[in-house]
């Protein structure tokens, strides 16, 4: 059923008040913990203040690694490169090393091979997942192919967030660079005809610990220490950043002030965060603000909504926008009626400043639209300029600019005003049913997975009877995403690489895949039985919260 409030909110999105914001933005260069990025951030401030918001720019430490000079030497010739946030720096004189092709880098192409000393050559943006195997297997250097002519910046850690006295260990211990297509191209072909070049990798890369912001914005519920909904988006970029994460920083303030107007009618509060440390400190931001809210966010935060590059030139794709199988039927809603796009809807990936799944924070969103499928390989869809010197205003289109921020006010409108939090655990329930059919499958007879079959069921129905409160939901949550999401350990965050859905069941396919009657299929099993205990002590305390 529409609502007049609601689409009064969504009509009143002002496409110029959103372009002068990214006239603004286009000014600066935001690397994390700097100057620039810090009076870019009172620009905002100053524009919450003026709707109403209570402010606060939190200022704290954080592990950051801002890339510097590069170059890749190959015998007497020198070829455009960059290096990376987190690459080591070369010594004075370089790293020199064998050259190897890896392929793409995936865990198979490492397996079995002496790769000490060597400098891995590696098709594909540089990634953590990669650096991590690299530096796992003695490399001492990293050449990346980007897919074309331009050159990425990524971060390569893995460690989520600033790293703990257990996950320092865990970054890279590799010299990073990343060359074109071409010149990768041609490197690789040397190789295959059994040349061996002479590869040379200098980089300069400023790691260490230094102040970040973050700016917190906050207009209270009719409670105010009831539930709120957590509104973010990182704020420090690569170059200017004009997209990522410009456009997406202007649309939480449309968003702001056009929720304001209405303010009288909320049922929960809404909690805006611009984070530092997301480009430069693997989320470095969120993760210390969920580590030092844990038991505010823990008994108060209900949904967290995540915005990212908002608006880009050629952005028509939205049905691919991530959600929480609980948030699918708000994101269709959303999609359908302000962008007049069908929702097919993904599982969310592990990236977007997603630092809140342990303490039971169900998400959507980060990357809403998306370009249409290209021949390039890239790590996302977000335009051939993401990442690049090339993201500035020209990438911008300012009436996509203005459907994303209405999908987002109708978003956050209907968290913020619903009599009930829209969260369908139901559909939760069912996505996890379809996952233990899968699993039954192929463990047969060997491993019951009934159990967690008959409570996923009851879980699905006591759901779908309706009647819950929002601390009900609330409580069913926290039981629920950290099995969904993580590896298990609500005050820990899990590296910054691919996890599926239900890690907790990671032990049940291992068992699945290994012969029957072996001692490795039987210490396995002890594994899978620990397992199934907290996926169903989690599904039991969910079906216990919904009462």
């Amino acid at each position: 059923m529409s609502d007049p409030v609601r689409s009064a909110l969504c009509e009143a999105v002002d496409g110029a008040i959103l372009m002068g914001h990214m006239q603004e933005l286009a000014r600066w260069v935001k690397l994390s913990g700097t100057p620039d990025e810090l009076q870019s951030l009172r620009y905002f401030q100053a524009r919450l203040d003026e709707y109403g918001y209570r402010t606060k720019l939190i200022m704290h430490d954080a592990y950051i690694s801002l890339p510097g000079k590069a170059r890749v030497d190959v015998d007497n010739h020198t070829l455009t490169s960059i290096t990376h946030s987190f690459s080591r720096s070369s010594p004075a004189n370089g790293v020199t090393g064998r050259l190897v092709y890896v392929g793409d880098g995936d865990e198979a192409d490492f397996t079995g091979r002496d790769l000490r000393g060597a400098i891995v050559l590696t098709e594909g943006i540089a990634s953590p997942g990669q650096a991590a195997r690299a530096s796992r297997a003695g490399a001492v250097g990293q050449v990346q192919i980007s897919p074309h002519e331009h050159l990425h910046e990524m971060c390569v850690s893995p460690v989520w967030g600033s790293p703990s006295g257990e996950t320092q260990s865990e970054l890279p211990t590799t010299v990073v660079c990343t060359v074109s297509n071409a010149d990768g191209g041609a490197l690789r072909e040397r190789l295959a005809r059994g040349e061996q070049p002479k590869v040379t990798l200098h980089a300069e890369v400023d790691t260490g610990w230094r102040p970040t912001p973050i700016l917190e914005a906050e207009i209270d519920g009719p409670d105010m220490d009831g539930p709120f909904i957590l509104y973010s988006g990182h704020h420090d970029t690569w170059h200017y950043g004009v997209m990522d994460n410009g456009a997406a920083n202007a649309t939480m303030l449309e968003v702001a002030r056009v929720a304001a107007r209405e303010k009288a009618k909320w049922r929960r509060g809404l909690r805006l965060c611009f984070w530092s440390g997301h480009s430069h400190g693997r989320y470095s931001g969120s993760t210390w603000y969920a580590d030092r809210n844990w038991d505010e966010l823990e008994r108060r935060c209900a949904v967290h909504v995540n915005v990212d590059s908002t608006g880009g030139v050629g952005a028509v794709v939205l049905k691919n926008a991530a959600a929480a199988p609980e948030l699918v039927g708000l994101a269709g809603d959303a999609i359908g009626e302000q962008a007049g796009s069908d929702y097919a809807g993904k599982r969310m990936s592990r990236s977007s400043d997603q630092s809140f799944w342990g303490i039971g924070i169900p998400a959507m969103f980060g990357a809403l639209s998306e370009q249409p499928a290209a021949p390039v390989k890239m790590r996302n869809a977000l335009g051939w300029w993401w990442h690049t010197p090339h993201d500035l205003l020209d990438k911008i289109d300012e009436q996509h600019l203005v459907r994303d921020t209405r999908v987002y006010v109708h978003t956050l409108w209907r968290l913020l005003t619903d009599k009930v939090l829209p969260l369908d655990f139901a559909a939760h329930a069912g996505t996890l049913l379809e996952e233990l059919d899968a699993l039954r499958s192929s463990l047969g007879e060997r491993y019951s997975v009934d159990g967690l079959t008959e409570a996923a069921t009851m879980l699905r129905d006591k759901a779908a009877a309706g009647g819950h409160s929002d601390a009900a939901l609330m409580r069913a949550s926290r039981s629920l995403a950290p099995v969904y999401y993580t590896s298990g350990d609500r005050f820990a965050h899990d590296p910054a690489l691919p996890l599926p859905a239900w890690p907790v069941l990671d032990p049940l396919r291992r068992l699945a895949k290994m012969a029957p009657g072996t001692d490795s299929a039987r210490f396995q099993a002890v594994s899978a039985t620990r397992s199934r205990n907290r996926l169903a002590h989690a599904l039991r305390e969910a079906t216990e919260a919904l009462g």
